[in-house]
């Protein structure tokens, strides 16, 4: 809910999805993360969706030697070695794979993962004087994952959903999608910034062209990630009520799907 990191188990093999900067906190309060030892892991991959703080900053905190592989676009990976400090993850354990997109590859064995562009922008601290907010490229994607005859996406960023990417949704089983902000300019009605959710990058869920209206054809299990802390919908009330009544669910911190 707070912030974008999901963690996918495959038999003992966990793969994380972003690591975000409360990883520590994440990690402590999740068992099966816990190191089996005085150091060590389950962790054996992570998949990065793109360069934000909120999907990198954890990094920092998976440095204690050991070994796992990390996902990411070329893109990504350009903006990870321009900031010296990625380099506390020593190269001697820490394997920097590419992610090609729409190419399938498997992070743990029985886990197939696709990467694919959608509607995005650079991260805040890229931005020049013009931004443009619906790039398709490298700089955001969201996330195909595949195990045991089931699928689930996770697009924890998205500025707009074209005919394309929701064609590309109708084989889901489960839909984590961003869910940043409920409505377009709630940072100014709340005083809380000037920025509205599509100059960040991000789709408002309500409205004729929010992410409830433009999804409400899948009929798969639809959930909401990454809830901006001016969103309406972190309180009982109109607008949960509203989410709930169009068949989507909210994510929680230490919330767990089993199939």
């Amino acid at each position: 809910m707070t912030q974008s990191s999901l963690a996918v188990a495959v038999g003992g093999d966990w793969t994380l999805l972003n690591a975000s900067p409360d990883i520590r906190a994440q990690l402590a309060h999740t068992p099966a993360l816990r190191p089996p030892t005085r150091r060590g892991s389950p962790i054996r991959a992570v998949v990065v969706t793109n360069g934000d703080v909120d999907h990198i900053a954890g990094l920092l905190t998976l440095r204690e030697s050991t070994p796992f592989t990390l996902h990411a676009t070329a893109a990504t990976h350009t903006t990870l070695q321009a900031n010296p400090i990625f380099g506390v993850l020593n190269p001697a354990f820490v394997t920097r794979a590419v992610q090609r997109l729409d190419q399938p590859f498997a992070p743990v064995e029985g886990l197939e993962v696709t990467a694919f562009a959608v509607p995005g922008k650079v991260p805040l601290y890229q931005e020049g004087a013009e931004v443009e907010t619906r790039l398709l490229g490298e700089q955001t994607i969201g996330l195909r994952l595949s195990a045991n005859g089931r699928v689930a996406y996770y697009i924890p960023g998205c500025a707009e959903v074209p005919a394309d990417l929701l064609a590309r949704l109708g084989d889901a089983d489960v839909l984590f999608f961003d869910g940043t902000v409920w409505d377009d300019d709630e940072m100014r009605r709340t005083g809380t910034g000037q920025k509205s959710g599509a100059r960040m990058g991000h789709m408002a869920m309500n409205g004729s062209e929010g992410s409830i209206a433009a999804l409400a054809s899948l009929t798969c299990r639809k959930i909401f990630v990454h809830i901006n802390n001016t969103n309406p919908v972190l309180q009982p009330g109109a607008e949960r009520d509203a989410l709930l009544a169009a068949g989507w669910e909210l994510g929680f911190d230490g919330m767990e799907l089993i199939p």
